[in-house]
């Protein structure tokens, strides 16, 4: 596929200057301005077509005008009430998602939902202060769980991030991907000598660049928790809903969390928990619009169901072997040097974050979106609905623009 040098178009560059002058510039990748989208290809203002090796960051499992999707977004077109408060008044969408859910988590789990990932893992490490007291928290180096000032202050991936913002005390320790790695003992070594309100990671990091917990590493936290009786939260925001090929990635650890988050795939929000962790108490937990999404909620549940009907945590995982395969034959050509991830959810590290910076908009321009993680890594999560043959076609991409100068 030859290069567009009409990049952004008329179109788009309006929307852009328009952005530009009256909103915040935050963390837009490149000159993309979304129109409509069909599967897993996003049209942009312009006509120009890209496919999508991002998934919105893991937000649109079923890709784009899925049939199953625009049915359930029909039947709410002539529904006027399709918000309300949904932690004052009830609604068959809550009970359902909730009910749906409660078919892929734990046995004995409850959830709670919320608007973002970032509240999940606030009403997380709530849940678990409420249970432990005002403690300090225990995180991982590279973790990333949401921009909020609770959240924040347990993310470290990218010192932009924290600069000047006041922080909830913590203890962090290096989030390990090997199973020899001489700081894998870090969390019992500290709750020995401190107490703390939980243990607090990913399994695989999202912002953080997505590096692959060691089994290890991920099977001494769930032991030193349950010895020191400190509560487990695994943060599942990007990673759940099937991207690993399992509803959660903590599946292949095979442990389970005491507490955990998920957004994204799901539409909204949900803290997770053992049923132990109950506040037991009315208003401890509360939000205006969680539970009053319904149409967030509908689509949410729809989600789940065509994940289970169309057998898609077995396509992630034979798209995302097929995909880590084509993309570990570039390990040390041109700057790459790793690939790493589970099921579609796969992590490209180049030797710099000016050449990974470079490679992301040349294939952007190249017609396929990827998106980048951590300090010099390059995200892919196509949408589970992804097909043999795309991705073929954004392999082949790739082989062209990563294997230039």
């Amino acid at each position: 596929m030859k290069p567009r040098d009409a990049i952004p178009g008329p179109k788009a560059m309006r929307v852009i200057d328009t952005m530009k002058k009256h909103a915040y510039d935050s963390t837009f990748m490149y000159s993309l301005v979304v129109s409509h989208g069909h599967n897993c290809t996003i049209e942009d203002v312009d006509g120009n077509k890209y496919l999508d090796f991002t998934s919105n960051i893991g937000a649109c499992p079923l890709g784009y005008s899925h049939p199953d999707i625009i049915e359930t977004l029909g039947k709410y077109s002539s529904n006027g009430t399709y918000k309300i408060a949904g932690q004052d008044f009830y609604c068959q969408e809550h009970a359902n998602l909730a009910e749906n859910i409660s078919t892929i988590l734990p046995d004995g789990f409850k959830t709670f939902f919320i608007n973002s990932g970032a509240e999940a893992v606030e009403n997380a490490i709530k849940i678990a202060y409420k249970k432990m007291g005002p403690l300090p928290g225990i995180s991982c180096t590279g973790a990333f769980h949401g921009r909020t000032l609770g959240a924040l202050s347990f993310t470290f991936s990218r010192p932009v991030q924290k600069h000047n913002f006041p922080e909830f005390p913590s203890r962090r320790i290096k989030f390990c991907i090997t199973d020899d790695d001489p700081e894998i003992d870090a969390a019992e070594n500290l709750l020995k000598e401190n107490k703390a309100a939980f243990i607090l990671t990913e399994t695989i990091q999202g912002e953080g660049g997505y590096n692959v917990a060691s089994k290890k590493f991920i099977s001494n936290l769930r032991k030193v928790a349950t010895k020191y009786g400190v509560p487990l939260i695994l943060d599942e925001v990007q990673s759940g809903i099937g991207h690993t090929g399992k509803w959660w990635a903590f599946e292949h650890y095979n442990i389970k969390p005491d507490i955990m988050s998920t957004a994204k795939a799901l539409q909204i929000g949900a803290t997770a928990f053992s049923k132990k962790f109950d506040p037991g108490q009315r208003s401890v937990l509360s939000s205006t619009w969680g539970g009053g999404n319904r149409i967030d909620m509908a689509v949410g549940s729809k989600v789940i169901d065509v994940i289970k009907r169309d057998r898609l945590l077995e396509n992630a995982t034979k798209m995302g072997r097929m995909l880590k395969n084509g993309l570990s034959e570039m390990i040390g050509k041109k700057g790459i040097v790793d690939v790493r991830g589970l099921g579609l959810m796969v992590g490209v590290e180049f030797d710099s974050s000016v050449r990974r910076d470079k490679k992301l908009t040349e294939l952007f321009k190249h017609g396929l979106l990827t998106l980048g993680a951590g300090q010099k890594s390059m995200r892919i999560i196509p949408p589970l609905i992804i097909t043999k043959e795309q991705i073929n076609e954004g392999l082949d991409i790739m082989h062209k623009v990563l294997n230039k100068t």
